[in-house]
């Protein structure tokens, strides 16, 4: 099972509501679906303009790589060369919070949020409280 678009908006309204009700900068929020493809995108107004490809590589680094950018984070600080090697071969990937992994109740990888806007701990508390809004389960690690 795959990420659908109407989960994909339910992410997107959920993570830009609990934003708003936490005062956080402008958002730009991407959801891709277990094979990485971008299912939903919203950017609000005021969001910088290199915000889309923020989020996409902390979501697309979540997918690809089965953690949440917070994991790659520390991935990142452990195995410098490894993320630096990982970055050429598969491409977008931010490794820090705010890409998190999107699974259903059976526990399967149904996809990946990633949150640029604010601090990067905002951004990834932006993307679980989307993914709880829509029913899922968010992994951050």
């Amino acid at each position: 099972m795959n990420l659908s678009l109407s989960q994909a908006r339910a992410i997107i309204s959920g993570a830009l509501s609990a934003a708003k009700h936490a005062s956080y900068k402008p958002l730009t929020v991407v959801v891709l679906d277990g094979g990485g493809h971008v299912v939903a995108v919203e950017r609000e107004d005021g969001s910088s303009n290199k915000r889309y490809e923020v989020a996409y590589g902390k979501a697309y680094g979540a997918v690809s790589l089965g953690m949440g950018s917070r994991a790659l984070m520390g991935r990142a600080e452990q195995q410098p060369y490894f993320i630096a090697a990982v970055t050429h071969a598969v491409g977008a990937l931010v490794p820090v919070p705010g890409g998190v992994l999107v699974k259903n109740a059976d526990g399967a990888v149904i996809g990946a949020v990633g949150v640029s806007g604010d601090t990067s701990d905002n951004d990834e508390a932006a993307a679980l409280a989307g993914i709880q809004a829509a029913g899922l389960v968010g992994v951050v690690d």
